[in-house]
This record gives structure tokens, C-alpha cells and sequence, in this order.
């Protein structure tokens, strides 16, 4: 790779890849039938207090909460968003994380140098790379066994790289 080639826009097959995310464990359909469960049960729970006390204002108990969970579920899928692309090549290892707002965060290194450490200090199995000045995290929206399996592969595939070619 010329010095002067991002190694973001490469179109050249990389070594290794991998698109990490987080664990979205409620599907669309999962979503919208417990909104749908959640309503229904709100109405009949409260739709008999209302009719016999004729306070229709005791409606704002159950709309509030359903409102605020549906607002919060909308907030949980933004912050799905999130991604973070790991791509190595024989000259170059590059992350590119996604926030959910959609801002990009660009890190890269020589392979050579790049250190992968996995530390249990405060996260268990914290995955770190370390390499050009600068030290990342990886998959910290991973289980910490995830995080081992990604670090086993990624030591696998450095060490299996001809950094002299």
C-alpha cells in the first residue's frame, strides 16, 4: 500500500473482516406486538375505572407510560445503530466505528506493531488495540465471551500475516 492511500477506501480484499453491532434481541414484528400487548392490556385495565368514575383525565395514567416505553424502545434502536468494522490487510489493520448519531471514528496501524490485549480490569474481557499512538476499544457492546473469540481471531490472523511481502 502507497503512504498516501486511505486505507479506509481500499477496494482490495482484506485479510480478515468483520462488522461487529450491537445485539438487537427484539425483532420489528417482536416490537410492534408487544406495543400492541402492552396497549391492549393498558385499555382493559383501565377502561373500566374510567367508565364507572366518568374521570376520562385518569386516562393520562395509562397513556404516560405507554407513550414513555415506546419512546424508550425508539431510543434503544437508534442506539443499534452502532457499528464497528474491523478490516485487516497485510500492511494495514483499520477500524471504523458508526455512532448511532452517524458521526465516524477512523483508527489504523501497521499490523506489525498493532498489540490486541485482553484485560479484566473494571469490563471483563476488555478488548483493546493498541497500535500508531493510539489505543481503541473493540466490541464494547459485546458479551465477554464474544469478546475472546473476536480477540483469538484476530491474533490468529496477525500472526498468520507475511508482514515482509
Amino acid at each position: 500500500m502507497r503512504l498516501d492511500t486511505d486505507p479506509f477506501e481500499r477496494t482490495d480484499k482484506p485479510v480478515y473482516h468483520i462488522t461487529l453491532w450491537p445485539n438487537r434481541s427484539l425483532t420489528a414484528v417482536g416490537f410492534r406486538n408487544t406495543m400492541i400487548l402492552v396497549v391492549v392490556g393498558t385499555c382493559i385495565g383501565i377502561t373500566p375505572l374510567v367508565m364507572a368514575t366518568s374521570n376520562f383525565w385518569m386516562l393520562l395514567f395509562a397513556i404516560v407510560p405507554v407513550v414513555t416505553l415506546y419512546l424508550f424502545f425508539l431510543q434503544s434502536y437508534r442506539d443499534g445503530r452502532l457499528t464497528e468494522e474491523l478490516r485487516i490487510y497485510s500492511d494495514v489493520i483499520a477500524v471504523e466505528r458508526r455512532e448511532s448519531s452517524g458521526e465516524i471514528h477512523r483508527w489504523h496501524a501497521n499490523p506489525y506493531w498493532v498489540k490486541v490485549k485482553l484485560q479484566d480490569k473494571h469490563v471483563e474481557n476488555y478488548l483493546t488495540l493498541e497500535g500508531n499512538q493510539r489505543t481503541v476499544e473493540l466490541g464494547a457492546f459485546l458479551s465477554p465471551e464474544e469478546r475472546l473469540k473476536i480477540k483469538v481471531e484476530i491474533d490468529d490472523v496477525l500472526r498468520g500475516l507475511d508482514i515482509n511481502a
